[in-house]
């Protein structure tokens, strides 16, 4: 990186936040969820951007998704978790929890009371008294390592439990030891979910920094024990120590227990408590400093800077230094231990749509490692990844690792095999995988006819259809830059227009298609499911990123597309749920949300407001844009209005909060909107800064009067990603009052394949 870059942040971070930016988020924001009703569906992460290991309070019991609810009075352990997702789950989990004096091992048995109030989340570090021992926990992490430092009242010996977690299905038995003399437990952790080869296991190693009283091993079926080893589908360990402050360092990995003794050696070595703690933050400090905003309210800025950790948190990095320096990781996918970079835990079908894009503006040297990781995934498995966790998992649709990959590129970003990635994109573009999440599901029909068809016994056809011709369009872009035959190229293109087949124009919606070429019936526009994905016709009608233009043409012009838009938030947000079979939580928060069938709590619409752009009303857009930042997302436990996966929910509200969104990912460029503060500066990874200026702006001056770039008119309502990149100032001049005649012009539009393609 740069010294110019580093020099520019430091000045911003230091002249611009009288309050430090990492101290500004609240880990705590999203985690007033259940399995019900989601706020964000999340657990405080307590973690280095996208490191390796992240720790948790554990409140909820030993495999339950919702690891953390901000309403529990609980807790079970400080937890090391790789969880993406509660729908995923975790895998390869420890726990210590300090108990007192009374040795209480199983996990209702030793859980202990707390309180928000004696709670600190931190992204950089977490804290909690625990209130029947007045034991205060601590933990700090690195990317593979952790201490925590455990406060306990003088002369009163405690003993801290060690949880291995049970193990997953199939899997080898866990395998705990301690060695009371050398004051260290170490041990396999065989829990997971799905998604592992045979033989997986995280290794870990605990050394404490004073002489151990007492040590032995327990199950949850036996419970304690004198033994110094145990194995068993589930076992721990516990220590006794004596009052004062105790230190335990943890090393962990995925390739082997003398990888977790170098993991520990390397990243906590002779540190202390609070120089791992000063090393952690400060590395927040650097990411979070690649935006600095002013102005908006403080619970803005707090809600700003909490999104933009949580999209610094996934992928996860899964890979490691060997004895010899060489960068090396266990592949989830094969077992071996391999050379290369390895990401995972993450779900692209949210993801593509403006988590990835936000990490090709701001982190574009990371970007490219992980596009590597991901063509390593498929050299090591046969398949590019589209869900991760952290092998394949049968979750989700589409092939939307072409837009990842497309996009990157694209973008400029290289060091990484695209020829590998090419031909693993082909792969899964004509050809169902091992599991129906990857590849595609329904290949043989939508390369005969154009789409997916809905009596073919695939579920959720139509929304495959149209993420496969988006997906088919981002091949088509990826096939140019790269120089392939012109016919692969035609190929593409046309495959890219066959969300056509799915539009019926005598009611103005996407729906189901039978392969005799007969619609579906009986049709509702509000039934969820069926031929969708977690949502209905309202929501994925929409679904054309790349060619709006054309998709208005079928609606008829702009005029009824702009109504069709409009019609989103006038409707009633009644729903049809039969293929769900009760009401999924998705549903509920569109209702609650009272925005009639805008569902942002979920992803199909989420790019839908920068669609005025495209129909040449940007006011409307600029108008919903800041309602939906304004209601949709609230500071606190109640942070989001649906889930928050993998950081796609709060990088569209980075985005959104900077004044501009990526509608079209595979196309370098953004629509842009109404940002949210007064100045936001981008510290660009290039030494260069780009800075959006809006100084009038106000909660009632939302709409975009006029603007400028680098000080010339600018009155189109999109931005090039190389013109940010070049470093300057887009500057706007906000009012109250929409103005009607900026944007209309079908020059001024962002882009679409029918427009563009052919100027």
């Amino acid at each position: 990186m740069k010294k110019t870059f580093c020099f520019a942040l430091l000045m911003c971070c230091l002249t611009l936040s009288a309050q430090s930016l990492a101290d500004m988020v609240d880990p705590l924001g999203g985690t007033a969820s259940s399995y019900e009703f989601s706020h964000g569906n999340v657990y405080p992460a307590t973690a280095v951007p996208f490191g390796m290991h992240a720790w948790t309070p554990q409140t909820g019991r030993n495999g339950d998704g919702w690891t953390y609810r901000y309403d529990a009075i609980k807790i079970r352990g400080i937890k090391l978790t790789h969880q993406p997702s509660p729908w995923i789950n975790d895998y390869g989990s420890i726990s210590l929890m300090p108990v007192g004096h009374e040795l209480k091992v199983r996990e209702n048995d030793r859980a202990a009371f707390f309180s928000h109030e004696r709670e600190e989340a931190r992204a950089y570090s977490y804290k909690v008294k625990l209130l029947e021992t007045g034991i205060l926990a601590e933990v700090a992490p690195t990317s593979r390592a952790a201490m925590m430092r455990f406060t306990i009242p003088e002369g009163q010996p405690s003993h801290i439990v060690l949880d291995a977690f049970p193990k997953g299905r199939d899997a080898e038995l866990v395998q705990v030891s301690v060695d009371k003399d050398k004051s260290k437990i170490t041990g396999i952790s065989r829990h997971h979910h799905g998604g592992v080869p045979k033989g997986f296991g995280l290794y870990f190693v605990i050394t404490f920094d004073q002489p151990l009283l007492d040590a032995g091993t327990w199950n949850e079926r036996e419970g304690v024990k004198r033994s110094t080893s145990i194995e068993g589908d589930q076992a721990g360990a516990w220590v006794k120590v004596n009052g004062g402050i105790v230190h335990a360092s943890i090393g962990a990995s995925f390739i082997s227990l003398e990888q977790a003794e170098r993991n520990l050696s390397t990243e906590i070595g002779s540190n202390n408590f609070d120089s791992i703690k000063a090393r952690a933050k400060a590395e927040w400090e650097k990411t979070l400093g690649r935006v600095v905003v002013e102005g908006g309210t403080k619970e803005q800025q707090s809600i700003f800077y909490t999104c933009l950790y949580r999209a610094s948190l996934f992928p996860r990095t899964f890979h490691e230094i060997n004895a010899e320096g060489r960068t090396v990781h266990y592949s989830p996918y094969n077992g071996k231990v391999v050379d290369g970079v390895m990401y995972t835990d993450n779900g692209f079908w949210d993801t593509f749509r403006s988590a990835f894009p936000l990490l090709t503006l701001l982190q574009p040297t990371l970007n490219g490692q992980m596009m590597q990781g991901f063509v390593n995934a498929y050299s090591e498995s046969g398949w590019i990844p589209e869900w991760q966790s952290p092998g394949h998992r049968n979750c989700m649709i589409g092939t939307n690792s072409a837009s990842i990959l497309t996009d990157a590129w694209i973008k400029g970003i290289r060091g990484w095999d695209i020829e590998k990635g090419w031909e693993g994109l082909m792969k899964a573009a004509h050809n169902p995988g091992p599991v129906s999440s990857v590849g595609r599901l329904g290949a043989e029909h939508y390369d005969k006819l154009g789409y997916v068809p809905s009596n073919v016994g695939i579920n959720e056809s139509a929304a495959r259809s149209l993420e496969y011709a988006y997906n088919d369009f981002c091949l088509w872009q990826l096939a140019k830059v790269l120089g392939k035959p012109a016919e692969v190229q035609e190929k593409y293109r046309d495959r890219a227009l066959n969300y056509r087949h799915l539009f019926d124009d005598s009611i103005g919606f996407m729906r189901g298609k039978k392969s005799d070429g007969s619609w579906q019936t009986p049709f509702r526009p509000d039934s969820w499911g069926g031929v969708f994905t977690e949502g209905c016709s309202w929501h994925w009608t929409w679904c054309v990123f790349h060619d709006s233009a054309g998709l208005s043409r079928l609606f008829g012009g702009d005029k009824p597309m702009s109504e069709k838009l409009d019609a989103v938030f006038t409707a009633l947000p009644t729903f049809e749920s039969s293929y769900y079979g009760s009401v999924i939580h998705e549903i509920a928060e569109m209702v609650v949300a009272d925005m009639g069938q805008y569902a942002h709590g979920n992803q199909p619409i989420q790019h839908m407001i920068y669609m005025y752009n495209h129909v040449g009303q940007p006011w409307k857009a600029q108008a919903w844009l800041r309602e939906v930042m304004d209601r949709m997302y609230k500071p606190g436990p109640e942070l989001y209005c649906g889930d928050e996966d993998n950081g796609q929910t709060s990088a569209w509200y980075v985005f959104s909060a900077m004044g501009m969104y990526s509608v079209t990912p595979g196309v370098p460029q953004y629509a842009l909107g109404s940002p949210l503060f007064n100045r936001i500066t981008l510290n660009l990874e290039n030494g260069k800064t780009f800075t959006i200026e809006a100084p009038n702006n106000s909660p009632k001056n939302i709409y975009v009067q006029s603007a400028t770039l680098n000080g010339k008119p600018l009155s189109r309502t999109w931005i090039g990603h190389e013109e940010i990149l070049a470093g300057g100032t887009l500057k706007y001049v906000m009012s109250d009052v929409p103005n009607l005649q900026r944007g209309t012009n079908i020059s001024d539009r962002p882009y679409s394949m029918e427009t563009w393609e052919n100027r």
